[in-house]
């Protein structure tokens, strides 16, 4: 074992004389309670560690001693449905109201297994040899990268613990393996794969503005940048329970204590809409408060991402939400403060930008080492202070995440959910899934979203003329482009979240109701070149009945968007007519 001794700390930050040799990123206990850390410089002097946990107590003299591997964690069945702080251990079932110094891993109830291999076979790393029967999923037992062999004997189907060996493999050196339920990976190292695959399908949100305007491809990258009181909180819970993955992983990381408990509040009760069952039985969280050591807040975002790539392994696709990675970039300035660095813009460190580049790369769609297809889309939260998207941790992100969902405070101000911003928002995976909508039965979705985005660009401009000259003041064209505008936010783009028929809207569901939005636009427009008056169309009762349009039909009376639609062509047929009969 290798072993150091303290001679300097500050806050989270240690360095220790190395008597043996440590390596970087290896794992490390400090002190006579045995703080976990990870080792974060090597040199002439010794090492540099930044400590996991309040270091009250630790002081120099002390003992650090290596671990003997990477800062790693145990991956195993039985996470799901788990509260965990940032290094994995269970909250849940911890002693007293806060994390106690030391305090370790624990080892599940017994859960049942089941083999899917019979002794003789041959198997490879990231190949299934059995299932776990968790409740609501089957997670597999996975041989771990790297390891492989003849299967010497396997356990029979029963109830088993952590612990206890389920499958002897012997290797090609001849020397036997036994397998448990679970093994250890670092967290700072991404999990091998058989090759990556391209991006072909959308993560389906139900949220409208975002599916149709802005998606995500299953395992591309979002971010959610949006200052105090946009409604990122909300919105994060409101793709956990209505996005069409298998696993959620949230990670809280950094939040303020009573933001974190509110979410650990409402995540039990979330009702599951594929099962009925709770939502939490397939969802983990990682819970990381600003009152916790702050080095555990940086952990927390690797813990996060490795979990979610265990279950891609396993043939999952799964949607990691991080709440917020501006807390997380803070805990990266915090300890380079400690050591002195060169602080670079608005203090941060230089080496965030590539920081963020190995977080978001990790997400991911790809062909497993057991040669199935799975998935991780990563949809991180930034908390931009005072709302501006100008500084460091918005703009680096900018850089690799593929879809930017920017919320909007004047929007939020006005009820406006999700309050994100349409013209500040884009997303570059529009292209890939265009074939996609078009197999859905929307061939015309490229267009219609073209549509709606250049009329909110006309839109904005208008704006600024009618705050100058009045609204009444613009010619009738224009006027009527302001009211397009308005019914498409008020129809199509606004979405409650408290709603139990609007909360999820489904792709058919968006295309039916964009559908008629647009066909209420191009009548409109036709009357107004007929000679109507823009006040008989704002005055129409079909207008009113296309702005709740979203709230009353749901998604099992797809038909009633027909009638709407015919009740559009009807009624301006009558104004047609009205019109005609009094010149």
């Amino acid at each position: 074992m290798t072993e150091a001794t303290i001679n300097w700390i500050s806050g989270p930050v240690l360095r220790a004389a190395t008597r043996d040799a440590f390596r970087l990123s290896d794992a490390v206990f400090a002190g006579p309670e045995q703080f976990l850390g990870e080792v974060i410089r090597v040199d002439d002097e010794g090492i540099v560690a930044q400590i996991y946990e309040d270091t009250t107590g630790l002081r120099p003299g002390n003992a650090v001693r290596g671990a003997g591997e990477r800062l790693s964690i145990r991956l195993r069945p039985g996470l799901l449905g788990n509260i965990f702080d940032g290094l994995l251990r269970p909250l849940a079932t911890m002693p007293g109201d806060v994390v106690q110094p030391g305090m370790r891993d624990v080892i599940p109830a017994t859960l049942h297994f089941r083999p899917t291999v019979e002794p003789g076979a041959t198997v490879a790393g990231g190949e299934a040899i059995g299932e776990f029967d968790t409740g609501t999923l089957d997670e597999k037992l996975l041989v771990p990268p790297g390891v492989g062999g003849t299967i010497k004997s396997v356990a029979a189907s029963g109830e088993y613990r952590d612990d206890d060996s389920l499958c002897v493999l012997t290797a090609a050196n001849g020397a036997d393996i036994s397998l448990t339920s679970g093994h250890r990976w670092p967290v700072r190292i991404p999990r091998p794969v058989r090759r990556r695959l391209a991006a072909r399908e959308p993560l389906v949100t139900g949220q409208r503005i975002i599916d149709t305007l802005f998606p995500v491809a299953r395992g591309s990258k979002a971010t959610l940048p949006g200052g105090f009181g946009t409604g990122k909180t909300i919105l994060q819970e409101s793709l956990a329970k209505w996005c069409d993955a298998d696993i959620i992983i949230y990670v809280g990381c950094g939040e303020r204590g009573n933001e974190m408990a509110e979410v650990l509040n409402e995540f039990p009760k979330l009702e599951d809409p594929r099962t009925g069952r709770p939502l939490l039985e397939r969802t983990v969280i990682i819970a990381n408060t600003s009152n916790m050591p702050v080095a555990a807040r940086e952990a927390s975002i690797y813990t996060g991402i490795t979990l979610a790539e265990y279950y891609r392994d396993q043939g999952f696709d799964v949607a990691l939400l991080a709440d917020s990675t501006t807390r997380w970039a803070e805990a990266l300035r915090e300890i380079s403060g400690r050591l002195g660095e060169l602080p670079g813009e608005y203090g941060f460190p230089a080496y965030l930008s590539s920081r963020l580049a190995g977080f978001y790369e990790r997400a991911s769609h790809v062909e497993t080492l057991g040669g199935q297809s799975g998935s991780v889309t990563i949809i991180g939260a930034v908390s931009p202070p005072a709302g501006d998207f100008s500084e460091p941790v918005t703009s680096q992100t900018k850089r690799f995440a593929r879809c930017f969902w920017a919320l909007d405070k004047d929007r939020a101000q006005a009820r406006f959910f999700p309050a994100i911003h349409p013209l500040t928002s884009y997303s570059e995976d529009v292209d890939v899934l265009t074939p996609w909508w078009e197999a859905q039965g929307n061939p015309e979705w490229m267009q219609h979203r073209q549509q709606i985005l250049e009329l909110l660009e006309q839109e904005q401009r208008l704006e600024r003329m009618a705050r100058v000259v009045g609204q009444d003041a613009l010619p009738p064209k224009q006027q009527l482009t302001l009211l397009c505008a308005e019914l498409v936010n008020d129809a199509f783009l606004r979405q409650s979240a408290f709603s139990p028929i609007d909360r999820f809207c489904s792709p058919t569901r968006q295309s039916e109701l964009l559908h008629v939005v647009l066909h209420f636009i191009e009548r409109a427009r036709q009357a107004l070149d007929a000679g109507i008056n823009l006040g008989a169309v704002r005055s129409m009762a079909v207008l009113r009945q296309l702005m709740r349009a979203s709230e009353d039909i749901p998604e099992d009376k797809a038909e009633r968007f027909k009638r709407l639609a015919e009740r559009i062509d009807e009624d301006f047929d009558a104004l047609v007519r009205e019109s005609a009969d009094a010149t």
